[in-house]
């Protein structure tokens, strides 16, 4: 069985949106389920954790960086199967969502139109149940390609990812656990034109709503029948600043890396904008967000020494 080349001390940061993070131990880009089977069993002989990454978005890396082996799963394959007036398309899991949008659109298949602008890969937008201007990942997803820990490739049908507002039965999970590889989607025949217009326009709205800089996108879920954002700003929390990190003057809800700034400075800017939201509103903001690599004290934990 073949394994991809495993290299020490990656940088960390410039994979990620927020250009923020350390470096990971260990970190490797199997392409098939085959190669992703042999590094975990790797990891696990070297008793290393290992997280799964995707596009780099919605996350923060601590600044000690990641005390394992980070994978980040390479295929970026599509296959569109035509069925007359619908459309069934395989994408890999390190896919672009936005680039998967933007050319299923001048095809001429209806259905992703919404995630126009969308950063990050495939697999972290079915993770995730990513969503905009109306549409969600669990509207077009047909089924998803999984490898378990075993190797055992698994087809799961929507239900079985039990579909919720920006979650899934695997967004939270130990990252040793299941691992998408492909997701399959459904899309219905249109007018070229009348879509690529569409994406222009949701183009257009996203590049007005979005602050310029280096940033994951929402910082927090919105909580039932309101908007982080609002929230946020009415709490007076617009422009607060912890070292080289900003909340947006645009958009509350999102957190700006001005260029120097840290994870440290990331999570104590999240923990006053909670502070002062729930001291006004009464309302306890959720992280859209994922942590990694923070540990209870804030230290890089200790990894198993020896060669990898």
């Amino acid at each position: 069985m073949s394994s991809p080349v495993w290299r020490e001390e990656v940088p960390l940061a410039p994979m990620t949106s927020w250009r923020i993070g350390g470096p990971a131990r260990a970190f490797c880009e199997p392409r098939t389920p085959e190669e992703l089977l042999a590094v975990r069993r790797k990891a696990e002989r070297l008793r290393l954790p290992v997280f799964l990454l995707g596009g780099g978005t919605n996350l923060l890396i601590a600044d000690h960086g990641y005390p394992g082996l980070v994978v980040r799963y390479a295929d970026r394959s599509r296959d569109l199967q035509s069925h007359g007036e619908s459309a069934s398309v395989r994408v890999g899991a390190r896919a672009p969502l936005a680039g998967l949008a933007r050319s299923t659109a001048r095809a001429g298949w209806r259905g992703l139109e919404w995630a126009e602008g969308i950063p990050g890969s495939v697999a972290g937008a079915v993770v995730g149940n990513a969503g905009a201007y109306g549409g969600t990942i669990a509207e077009r997803i047909e089924r998803v390609e999984i490898v378990q820990p075993d190797g055992t490739a698994e087809t799961w049908e929507p239900e079985r990812m039990r579909y919720a507002y920006r979650s899934s039965i695997l967004k939270g999970r130990d990252p040793t656990g299941p691992a998408v590889v492909a997701a399959w989607f459904r899309l219905d025949a249109d007018d070229p034109v009348r879509l690529e217009e569409e994406i222009g326009r949701i183009a257009a709205q996203r590049r007005a709503k979005t602050p310029v800089g280096a940033s994951c996108g929402s910082v927090f879920r919105n909580p039932p029948g309101d908007a982080a954002g609002r929230l946020i700003e009415a709490a007076g929390c617009k422009e607060m600043r912890e070292g080289g990190a900003v909340v947006s003057a645009l958009h509350a809800n999102y957190i700006v890396n001005e260029g120097e700034a840290t994870a440290r400075d990331v999570r104590r800017l999240i923990d006053r904008i909670r502070e002062r939201v729930r001291s006004v509103h009464a309302i306890e903001l959720d992280l859209e967000i994922q942590l990694v690599g923070f540990g209870p004290a804030g230290a890089r934990p200790d990894a198993p020494s020896g060669s990898l």
